[in-house]
């Protein structure tokens, strides 16, 4: 039923169908960010994998609308996702 409305849609109606796709997938991301970044607080400790495939340990400085900004125990500033962070386990 879905697609044979599609095939008699114009182009303007598929546009502004595309834009609230578009608008639609961003409020999922955005809200999906939210839940990952509640995961983690500032001072918290954690750990990640750069793209070169190092593993960098960190304290999360900020967390911001869509990453942590970070301070690595090197003395770097990164900011990452919350997807690609991992708590540090205290022993």
């Amino acid at each position: 039923m879905f697609v044979q409305a599609l095939r008699h849609m114009g182009e303007e109606d598929l546009l502004f169908l595309n834009r609230m796709v578009v608008e639609r997938l961003n409020l999922l991301a955005q809200a999906r960010s939210t839940v990952q970044l509640a995961q983690f607080a500032e001072g918290d400790r954690v750990h990640f994998t750069t793209n070169d495939g190092a593993v960098k340990q960190a304290t999360v400085v900020r967390l911001n609308k869509k990453t942590a900004s970070l301070l690595t125990d090197d003395g770097q500033h990164w900011k990452v996702s919350s997807a690609l962070l991992r708590k540090q386990v205290t022993a």
